[in-house]
């Protein structure tokens, strides 16, 4: 009997809010080393979700969005922004000395 395998995907296991907030949140400190990190999250967060009504909150295509927050893509701060607020989610700053 053979095992079937199948490739791990996140966007898979992202089923509510808090969730995504802590995927977010491992990104964003993964992003000191790696700046594509942010937006490849923000990608399988969108991902997770129906994308075609997250490119209309956002004001772009499906296919801009995907691009955009693809391993190749290079999302603007204001594009990294809309989405996030489009998920429901901000970032916040807070003082650490």
């Amino acid at each position: 009997m053979s095992e079937r395998i199948t490739r791990f995907d996140a966007a898979n296991y992202l089923d509510n809010l808090d969730d995504v907030a802590a995927y977010l949140q491992i990104a964003l400190e993964d992003s000191a080393e790696d700046p594509t990190a942010v937006p490849r999250a923000l990608g399988v967060i969108a991902r997770s979700g129906n994308m075609s009504e997250l490119a209309r909150r956002v004001g772009m295509s499906r296919d801009g969005l995907y691009k955009a927050l693809s391993e190749q893509g290079n999302p603007t701060w204001s594009t990294v922004l809309k989405v996030s607020n489009a998920l429901g989610l901000t970032f916040t700053v807070h003082a650490v000395a």
